[in-house]
């Protein structure tokens, strides 16, 4: 923990793979969690796939009952609350292995534990979390969260929603609309956020509802969606709904910035909860392509079907390994805050808030890659994976929903960046000095001196720290040439996004898959060295396009050439790899396995 690095410093500073957390890790509880979660999943949810896509909403919330009496709802709760009280790695497993049966009780599931129950756990007082968070935990009620309103989505301190004070101060009044609100057909409790008065920021309140006496809420009709469709999604009216003024969540004001934190822990469990649905596509994908034959031949023999499985495979597994990189980096932060005399609200609210820059990363990427997975998986299935008798039809559009909520991908991309930026300015990431160098860098001769590459991962970690150079140069460039004014710049920071996020994914692969041939022994890894490999070739190539992009929109003449020249230099490799060849040797494990076996 001594070497524990800020949110946002991996940019900066190298960080050796004895320090990071990989599934290999995981401790005897926390693999008797993953087994009895898998387990409940397959005994739950799985077999009744085809009632949760007829709409079953009663089924959805008949099996957050189920997953509640186990203990499952309240992982991350506080045992003093009635929960396991289980630290920050194993509400990530949790989360990831129960998601995969059905989007539809992972988004019930996500926004009653994230969303729905941690704002009063963080925020609440002791009165409030005794009364609400032991009912929670326990799935004796259910938690919804009501923030978006139809004029108020990615910009969510807009919202018109009101609540003024009576008379005599004993209570506020709500009236206003939400919608898009997870869970509200079966939900006990509302997180609602409304503005007093002409504050400039929302306030958070604890709503409890109850359909014989409504107090004023009505909920608008289920919502008929793309995917997700056993999730119950509705619009909430609020007509002179009474709230006590103690059911005021945190300070008046505050609740913009609940509203914000509140997302980050949903982020980082939003891209959990794709990581088991990704595991078990490719493996169904693998299954049928072993068995189906075309030109008497299985079609998992054909180059066209083994580059799919191989980067869907290898998706899978980074997306893996950079999620609990970084949930174990949150997990240590709480610890750490903790073990300075911090209370575990407190320690557990800065422990997530410091690490909000790779919440949007892993939110961005794993979201994608779930539901290009997905698409891939209906293309192996050819016309049956068009058809809903096949669990490709649905997989790919519960996937859909990903990228839109938790903030959209797009939010969540400039949201990195801008992230960057502000720890740059308070000093908690030094990102001044190394732009400086590189630009020295980039006016000095280069080395011709050849390296040596004979440790494993020698030039592919030669090569991260050349890519994290490619970023400080565009995003260093950017700042100084447009000051402030460079969040009006949004493709130029998408761009810039992308090529955080890539080196974030690329180096915790590296990390985990060097971690592991150390102790269990290079040919072990054979597999997952060629996955590392490819997915940092790919990232690579993403890089140099985005960033050929960022420099040409805001450079010109002889900056603009110093600046290609650059990125030509800090992409170079000396050693190409040979793709096909990597994509064969991942392609050929998976078939022999039958199953994504990562």
């Amino acid at each position: 923990m001594a070497d524990l690095l800020r949110g946002g410093q991996f940019l900066v500073r190298e960080t050796k793979c004895e320090d990071v957390f990989t599934p290999e890790d995981f401790t005897e509880e926390q693999k008797m969690m993953k087994e009895a979660v898998m387990e409940f999943n397959d005994r739950e949810i799985m077999p009744h796939k085809a009632r949760f896509e007829a709409k079953d909403y009663a089924l959805t919330q008949e099996v957050m009952g189920k997953a509640g009496e186990l203990g499952f709802l309240g992982v991350s709760v506080p045992e003093a609350y009635g929960g396991l009280g289980m630290g920050f790695v194993s509400t990530m497993l949790t989360c990831d292995y129960i998601s995969s049966g059905t989007g539809s009780f992972s988004t019930a599931f996500g926004a009653h534990t994230g969303i729905g129950t941690m704002p009063i756990t963080l925020y609440g007082t002791e009165a409030q979390k005794q009364k609400y968070v032991p009912k929670l935990a326990t799935g004796e009620w259910f938690g919804s969260y009501c923030l978006t309103e139809p004029g108020a989505g990615s910009d969510a301190n807009s919202g018109k929603t009101t609540a003024t004070l009576s008379e005599d101060g004993t209570h506020y009044k709500l009236n206003g609309q939400k919608m898009w609100i997870s869970n509200a057909g079966f939900c006990n409790l509302m997180i609602v956020f409304a503005r007093i008065e002409d504050d400039k920021n929302i306030t958070g309140f604890i709503v409890e509802y109850d359909k014989e006496n409504n107090n004023g809420i009505i909920l608008g009709e289920e919502e008929h969606k793309l995917g997700i469709r056993a999730s119950s999604t509705r619009q909430v009216f609020y007509n002179d709904t009474i709230v006590p003024i103690e059911n005021m969540l945190s300070a008046r004001g505050n609740g913009f910035k609940i509203a914000m934190n509140a997302l980050n822990i949903g982020r980082i469990k939003l891209a959990a909860a794709c990581l088991d649905s990704q595991r078990r596509i490719t493996s169904i994908a693998i299954n049928y392509a072993n068995e189906r034959k075309q030109f008497k031949t299985s079609i998992s023999e054909f180059g066209a079907i083994k580059m799919k499985l191989a980067e869907m495979a290898t998706n899978a597994y980074v997306g893996e390994s950079a999620s609990y990189r970084a949930a174990k980096n949150i997990e240590d932060r709480i610890a750490l805050r903790e073990a300075e005399g911090n209370t575990h609200q407190e320690a557990e609210l800065k422990g997530v808030e410091e690490y909000a820059i790779e919440c949007s990363i892993l939110k961005v990427a794993v979201s994608e890659d779930v539901q290009t997975c997905a698409d891939e998986g209906i293309q192996i299935f050819g016309g049956m994976g068009f058809s809903e008798e096949t669990p490709m039809e649905s997989a790919w559009r519960d996937a859909r929903i990903a990228r839109i909520y938790e903030g959209t991908n797009e939010i969540n991309r400039l949201l990195s960046v801008g992230m960057l930026v502000k720890k740059a300015m308070k000093g908690h990431v030094d990102l001044l000095n190394p732009a400086m160098a590189v630009g020295e860098e980039l006016l000095g001769i280069p080395s011709f001196d050849t390296p040596d590459y004979s440790e494993l991962f020698a030039e592919e970690k030669e090569m991260i720290a050349k890519l994290k150079k490619v970023f400080l140069m565009v995003a260093g460039s950017a700042i100084q040439k447009f000051g402030p004014e460079l969040e009006q710049h949004q493709q130029l920071l998408t761009a810039a996004s992308n090529i955080l996020i890539e080196t974030y994914m690329a180096e915790s692969a590296i990390l985990r898959t060097e971690k592991n041939a150390k102790r269990f022994g290079k040919d072990s890894q054979k597999e997952q060295i060629a996955m590392t490999q490819l997915y940092l070739y790919n990232a690579v190539d993403i890089i140099i396009k985005n960033a050929k992009e960022g420099i040409v929109s805001f450079a010109e003449g002889d900056e603009q050439r110093m600046m290609l020249m650059g990125l030509k230099r800090f992409t170079k490799y000396a050693n190409q790899p040979n793709v096909i060849g990597l994509r064969n040797m991942i392609a050929e494990k998976l078939k022999a396995e039958n199953k994504y076996c990562f």
